[in-house]
C-alpha cells in the first residue's frame, strides 16, 4: 500500500503571497501567488504500482469514489470533481448532490467502510452521511477521500504538452483517450503551425482509411477557427492521410517511409494489436 499523496491544505489563504505577475501591453495583469501548503495525509489506500522512473502519486480533486468488494479496492470516477479553488464558487446544495450519489455507490459496497476504518479513515462514514449544508462542508468534501485522491503521476495531472498532457490543461474527454488508446496511435500531436492538438481515427483498426478527426486544439491555433465551425454545423474537421498530421498519428502503425497513413497496417501490427480500431 502507498500512503495518500500530497493534497491541498483545506484552509485557505489569510492572504495570497506574491510569486511575480505576467502581463501584456494591453490592459490586462496576471499575479502569480503562493498555492496553500500541501500536506501528507497519515491514511493509505492501495493505490498499485508507483508511476514510472523518480515520479510518484499526486493526488487529484477529481471526484474519487473508492470502494472495496470482494476482489479488493476499486476507484470510480463522481460525475463532477471538485477543484480545490473551485470549492469557493460551489453551492453546499449541490455539493451535496455529489455526497448523496457518492453515498448510495459506497453503501452497495458494505466492506468499503469498516476497511476504511481500518486505514485511518474513520471519519468516512460521518463525512458520506452528513448533509452539506454551508461552506465548512463543502471544505470538508473537497479535500476528502471521495473527491482529492483521484491517484495520477505529474504528467497525467499537471503536465503540459509537447512533454505529456495532463488532465488540468486539456479536456476530461480527449485526455481520458489516452488510458484506452493503442499504444502505437499518437494521440496528440504537432500540427502545421506549430501548435499541439489531438487527433482521432476515424474508421476502426484495420480499415486502411488514414484520415484523422481534430479533437482538440488550443485557442491559439489556426485551427480553432475551423474545429468550432466543424463543430457548430455538427460537422468533423478531418485531415487527409498524407497530411504530417495523420502520418504523426498513425507513425507506428505504417512502414517507415510511406507519404500516407492510408493502407495496411505495418508488418506484424495487426497480429500483434488485433484488427480492432485504427
Amino acid at each position: 500500500m502507498a500512503r495518500a499523496g500530497s493534497i491541498a491544505s483545506s484552509r485557505s489563504p489569510d492572504t495570497l503571497k506574491p510569486g511575480g505577475s505576467e502581463k501584456e501591453s494591453h490592459p490586462w495583469q496576471i499575479r502569480l501567488v503562493e498555492h496553500p501548503k500541501r500536506f501528507e495525509s497519515d491514511a493509505a489506500l492501495p493505490y498499485g504500482p508507483r508511476p514510472a522512473g523518480s515520479e510518484h502519486w499526486e493526488m487529484h480533486h477529481g471526484g474519487s469514489l473508492w470502494v472495496k468488494g470482494n476482489r479488493g479496492w476499486r476507484m470510480y470516477r463522481a460525475r463532477v470533481g471538485i477543484e480545490w479553488s473551485m470549492q469557493f464558487c460551489a453551492e453546499p446544495v449541490k455539493v451535496d448532490r455529489l455526497r448523496q450519489e457518492a453515498a448510495e455507490l459506497v453503501d452497495a459496497f458494505p466492506l468499503t467502510l469498516p476497511a476504511l476504518a481500518e486505514l485511518g479513515y474513520e471519519e468516512a462514514d460521518e463525512l458520506l452521511h452528513t448533509p452539506i449544508k454551508n461552506a465548512d462542508g463543502v471544505e470538508s468534501w473537497t479535500d476528502s477521500l471521495f473527491n482529492a485522491c483521484v491517484p495520477m503521476s505529474h504528467g497525467n495531472h499537471q503536465g503540459l504538452l509537447p512533454k505529456v498532457p495532463g488532465e488540468h490543461h486539456y479536456p476530461w474527454p480527449v485526455k481520458g483517450a489516452d488510458f484506452v488508446r493503442y499504444d502505437d496511435f499518437q494521440l496528440w500531436v504537432t500540427l502545421p503551425d506549430g501548435t499541439h492538438g489531438a487527433v482521432a481515427p476515424v474508421d476502426r483498426r484495420g480499415s486502411g482509411d488514414g484520415h484523422v478527426r481534430l479533437m482538440h486544439v488550443p485557442e491559439g491555433s489556426k485551427a480553432a477557427d475551423t474545429l468550432a465551425e466543424a463543430q457548430d454545423q455538427g460537422l468533423m474537421a478531418v485531415l487527409p492521410p498524407n497530411s504530417p498530421t495523420a502520418l504523426q498519428a498513425f507513425g507506428k502503425q505504417i512502414d517507415p517511409g510511406r507519404r500516407t497513413a492510408a493502407g495496411p497496417l505495418a508488418t506484424g501490427r495487426a497480429r500483434r494489436n488485433g484488427q480492432g480500431s485504427r
